[in-house]
């Protein structure tokens, strides 16, 4: 992966949408799943739109996958002059009323280099899970935080993280992912009762941050990436779970209206179903 960090943008993005033709062919597990969420969240596609933008969506997932080695190794300046951030002023806002911030961040293809890019520029933390490949593991951690960024262990630094946000810090956090049975909470995404993390909320309340929904893109072309805030959540937390839960979820879901052909289709989001219903996949 290093050595790819050398490499032009345009180059990898060229080689990475061949990649990605590659990959739906000879991943069929992968593609079932990204299929059937696509189904699902976008019902009134025809068959030809579903396939077209599983397509594009393959393309960009294994354009990331190669554009990573840029984004972890590549130098500094190389990676600041790649970024396009759009509403930087959200973040200015907040630290002027001397409030934290909760950057809400979807889990798109290019997920990686808001938070990279953020940390570069600001006091930032994130919350990470542990790998059980632990040579990936260090490295995924080395390259992360290799601007600044503090990573926090999802299960054993939660109050470092709190405190943290409270001294005004930003917390880049990606809660789109099935949290299984035990702590879900179902709210609609796409209109399907979707087991969601309840977290976003407390935070937001123990912390009195600023939710910031965060999205980043891969641009036409291999021309570099693009990191876009949108304006604060209003009216949260409420101090109900559920509310709170379906707030974040709508949120999600306008980014990801927004940009659906670079979201991570291929992860099983909807696999934790509510009793009685029927698996998904």
């Amino acid at each position: 992966m290093r050595i790819l960090s050398l490499m032009p943008l345009p180059f990898l993005y060229y080689v990475g949408g061949l990649f990605g033709d590659v990959l739906r062919v000879c991943v069929p597990s992968r593609r079932h799943i990204a299929s059937r969420n696509l189904q699902l969240c976008f019902p009134n596609h025809s068959a030809l739109e579903h396939k077209l933008l599983l397509r594009r969506n393959f393309r960009n997932t294994a354009r990331m996958f190669l554009l990573s080695g840029f984004v972890w190794w590549g130098t500094k300046k190389a990676f600041d002059q790649s970024i396009t951030f759009k509403n930087e002023h959200y973040l200015a806002n907040a630290n002027n009323k001397g409030r934290g911030v909760i950057l809400l961040a979807p889990h798109f293809v290019a997920m990686e280099v808001a938070g990279m890019y953020v940390s570069s520029r600001y006091p930032s933390v994130s919350i990470y899970q542990n790998n059980r490949n632990k040579v990936l593991d260090k490295l995924m951690l080395q390259a992360r935080s290799r601007f600044g960024g503090k990573m926090f262990e999802r299960k054993s630094d939660l109050k470092s993280l709190i405190r943290s946000i409270r001294d005004g810090m930003i917390c880049y956090y990606l809660p789109d992912q099935d949290p299984g049975p035990r702590r879900a909470v179902f709210a609609p995404f796409f209109n399907v009762p979707t087991a969601t993390w309840p977290v976003l909320g407390r935070m937001a309340r123990m912390t009195r941050a600023v939710v910031l929904p965060c999205t980043a893109r891969i641009l036409e072309g291999g021309k570099g990436f693009e990191v876009i805030l949108d304006p604060p959540l209003e009216d949260f937390p409420t101090g109900d779970t559920q509310l709170d839960s379906e707030t974040m979820n709508r949120a999600i879901e306008q980014c990801v209206r927004r940009l659906p052909d670079q979201y991570f289709w291929v992860h099983k989001r909807f696999k934790t179903r509510p009793p009685g219903s029927e698996a998904i996949y």
